[in-house]
């Protein structure tokens, strides 16, 4: 009896010993998973944000969707400009006269492939439309387009975005629910993780500035 006792109380003692050890360290290798995650699908966003601007500099729009993204990366050019002042004389038939005319020449200096601009031989846009760490490796990115009036003119805005629940879809759920609910500088607030803004003219992200001195691996 009294070694079935001893038998429990060990026992007891290991299940309390792994709790106390859980509570203490469970929270630290969360917010190891949580960084390494959210960092992998901050620069994936990144690299939406930039073929987004690069397709409205060319377009004047954003792309509606990650089909026309891709195809933009693989097709579209960037045109180097060089835009100068000019004049010529026109005879003038109301005042008799030869008149200077003032006019602005723009000059295609080269023309860069936006795929070798943007990614050189990396070919990591054909994927940028899937969330990093994902259960099935297939869940993708929210995104859309729409156009929004401001200052008198029609401007063209995007969002991607992606909840913290898809990336974090294996780690303790009181741990996520915690994390959807952070407030703070030095995070990543709210239950997504965005770039670019449907209501306003912004292409910037909702991660805080540590996000962005962390180099891509």
């Amino acid at each position: 009896m009294k070694t079935v006792i001893k038998i429990v109380l060990w026992l007891a003692a290991i299940f309390f010993g792994y709790m106390i050890y859980q509570s203490v360290n469970g929270p630290i290798e969360f917010k190891k998973v949580k960084q390494e995650r959210f960092q992998a699908v901050v620069n994936s966003l990144k690299d939406i944000r930039d073929v987004q601007e690069a397709h409205k500099s060319a377009t004047g729009k954003f792309a509606p969707n990650f089909k026309a993204l891709v195809n933009f990366v693989e097709k579209g050019n960037y045109y180097i400009i060089q835009q100068r002042d000019s004049s010529y004389m026109e005879y003038d038939k109301d005042f008799g006269i030869d008149l200077q005319r003032d006019v602005k020449i723009v000059d295609t200096l080269s023309i860069v492939p936006v795929k070798d601009s943007l990614f050189k031989s990396d070919k990591r846009y054909e994927r940028m439309m899937y969330v990093p760490f994902s259960e099935d490796g297939k869940a993708e990115f929210k995104m859309s387009t729409a156009t929004i009036e401001k200052g008198g003119k029609a401007v063209s805005v995007f969002k991607a975005s992606t909840k913290k629940d898809v990336v974090l879809y294996d780690q303790p759920k009181d741990l996520t629910e915690r994390e959807k609910v952070l407030n703070s500088v030095e995070e990543i607030n709210g239950d997504e993780i965005i770039v670019g803004d449907l209501e306003d003219v912004s292409t910037s992200g909702n991660w805080p500035p540590i996000y962005d001195r962390k180099e891509k691996k």
